[in-house]
């Protein structure tokens, strides 16, 4: 027999409709690696629910609210998620390619080894969120405010960081590869050990405070 979770998941399942989402109240449920993919979820209410390994790429999530959630390895590959709210959630190892994260609310995330190839992060607020070892590779972060984040060894190759804010960040041992950083400023940021091969500067501010002016630095 099956215990009492996975009873409650089935009856969600069984009443899965756009309108039965629409402005719902999940907080706090076990929707552990439940099935969702494609449904239109915008404005629901993940507050702390655990969504471990659940499958919600495709799904429209404007403005949800994902603060406290745990998302370990769930699949948001193709999700929209413009002006969602994911503030301290858990995204360790999660499918995020091609999401629109887009003036997404992202403070304090956990986003270790999880997988940004392609995905849009422009204006979103990532203050010292772990992305350490994070694959960025051909994202937008144009004009992302990534200020104290932790990027160790992340993966940027043909990232645009346009005007991003990358104050105090850690950018130790990362691969900024191709990477465009005009107008980005990185104040007091760590590069030790940083890839900045064929990286774009122009009008950078540098951790030092400098002003750098060509287009591409070749290391």
């Amino acid at each position: 027999m099956k215990n009492y979770a996975e009873q409650q998941k089935l009856i969600l399942l069984s009443q899965i409709t756009n309108k039965y989402f629409q402005r719902r109240d999940f907080s706090g449920c076990d929707l552990s690696r439940i099935d969702l993919k494609g449904i239109d979820l915008s404005g629901v209410n993940f507050i702390g629910a655990d969504l471990r390994g659940a499958n919600l790429s495709g799904c429209v999530l404007t403005r949800a609210n994902l603060s406290g959630a745990n998302l370990i390895e769930a699949s948001l590959s193709e999700a929209n998620l413009y002006e969602a709210s994911l503030c301290e959630a858990n995204l360790i190892n999660a499918d995020l390619t091609r999401a629109n994260l887009c003036g997404t609310f992202l403070w304090r995330v956990k986003l270790t080894g999880s997988n940004l190839w392609g995905a849009s992060l422009c204006d979103v607020d990532l203050r010292e969120a772990d992305l350490s070892e994070a694959r960025l590779i051909e994202a937008s972060l144009i004009e992302a405010n990534l200020s104290f984040a932790n990027l160790t060894r992340a993966k940027l190759c043909g990232a645009k960081l346009l005007e991003a804010n990358l104050t105090e960040a850690n950018l130790t041992g990362a691969d900024l590869t191709w990477a465009n950083l005009t107008k980005a400023n990185l104040s007091k940021a760590n590069l030790w050990k940083t890839n900045l091969i064929y990286t774009k500067f122009r009008d950078t501010i540098m951790p030092d405070g400098t002003i750098e002016q060509p287009q591409i630095v070749i290391y």
